[in-house]
């Protein structure tokens, strides 16, 4: 069986017709208007963790930005065979490596925006596609993380988590102590990319683009310590995350659905769609005659759709505005949603050879 990395079809991409020229402060008002009514959904993608350093799959012409990386498929990934085992090693060493800078990195102004409509309740439910938990940090200090569970969902997991295949799961930190004590000489080679500021190339999922010819055999992962108790070795781990080539969780996917239902109209932001398992939550909103509004840069799977309204302008360009916009003075008042609006990093990806 053929996997590929999901991509725009190509009819999309080749289109030429230009999108609808706005100005921010009618985008702003726009976007406010649909907002109003409240009981919205949002759905949200790569895009909107790029002010937070973390690189986006494909850039503002919709392309996937590094045709010459070649991400590791879940079918690769559950090879029981010795291909597949190095497979397992070579994913270990670039998810160790890259595990820093998204733990590391700080919810944007957008995270904190849509934060406040979440806090505000006008936008109910957020679905993200992202597995950084940016949205979550957002909310840390306003809401518990089981009201943050119940009000994010991450479709595609988190990278926070790993997980055994035999269901056990352990927080990433302590997994990535089991391997810095596993790989002492690796934990140096990562401590001197971190001294030097020589940091490996870091995609939304945690992986990074390793150099030519290093050599990843060295690279150990423990054996999972609940499987030991069980008089089982096994050390076949993994985030707790949707890879290439991964069906969906069936609990996922219905929570999905439902929010979708739920909400009376939908808002997408910083995603191309390009996703299936967020497309087609777009479609079923459309076949639940709900509105849709998108805020997005650049060509999406969405774009063939005339029921979808789309402002092309970067989300940190004008979400803010748009929060003290909809909620008038009451945005100033709140001292949450005040602080919500001063906060945020802005701290895209240096340009790099994409």
């Amino acid at each position: 069986m053929r996997i590929s990395v999901p991509s725009i079809p190509k009819v999309v991409l080749s289109a030429t017709s230009p999108a609808r020229t706005i100005t921010p402060a009618a985008a702003t008002e726009r976007i406010a208007e649909f907002l109003a009514p409240g009981n919205v959904a949002c759905i949200t993608g790569a895009g909107v963790s790029v002010d937070s350093g973390i690189r986006a799959y494909r850039g503002d012409n919709g392309r996937y930005l590094n045709p010459n990386y070649k991400p590791i498929f879940y079918q690769e990934l559950v090879d029981p065979t010795a291909k597949g085992f190095a497979f397992r090693l070579l994913l270990r060493l670039r998810s160790y490596l890259g595990y820093k800078p998204v733990k590391d990195a700080l919810p944007n102004t957008t995270h904190y925006a849509l934060a406040a409509l979440q806090y505000t309740s006008l936008i109910k439910k957020v679905i993200t596609q992202n597995v950084d938990g940016l949205h979550h940090k957002a909310l840390a200090d306003v809401w518990d993380p089981v009201t943050a569970g119940e009000r994010i969902l991450e479709l595609h997991g988190t990278l926070h988590k790993v997980h055994c295949n035999h269901g056990h799961t352990v927080d990433r930190n302590t997994f990535q102590a089991r391997l810095s004590a596993t790989n002492p000489q690796w934990k140096a080679f990562a401590d001197s990319l971190e001294v030097t500021g020589q940091k490996p190339r870091t995609n939304p999922d945690g992986d990074v683009v390793l150099e030519e010819g290093v050599r990843y055999d060295t690279f150990k992962v423990p054996e999972c310590p609940e499987c030991l108790l069980e008089d089982r070795r096994n050390s076949i781990l993994k985030p707790d995350l949707i890879f290439f080539g991964e069906s969906l969780r069936q609990e996922a996917r219905d929570r999905s659905y439902a929010d979708i239902e739920s909400c009376d109209r939908l808002f997408i932001v910083g995603t191309t769609l390009a996703t299936y398992s967020a497309f087609r939550l777009l479609k079923h909103a459309l076949e639940l005659k709900k509105p849709v509004l998108m805020l997005n840069v650049g060509p999406t799977r969405a774009d063939s759709l005339e029921q979808v309204e789309k402002i092309e302008l970067p989300s940190g360009l004008i979400l803010r505005d748009v929060v003290r916009n909809v909620l008038g003075v009451n945005a100033m008042e709140e001292a949450n949603v005040r602080r919500m609006l001063s906060s945020g990093v802005v701290q895209p990806p240096l340009d790099d050879d994409d």
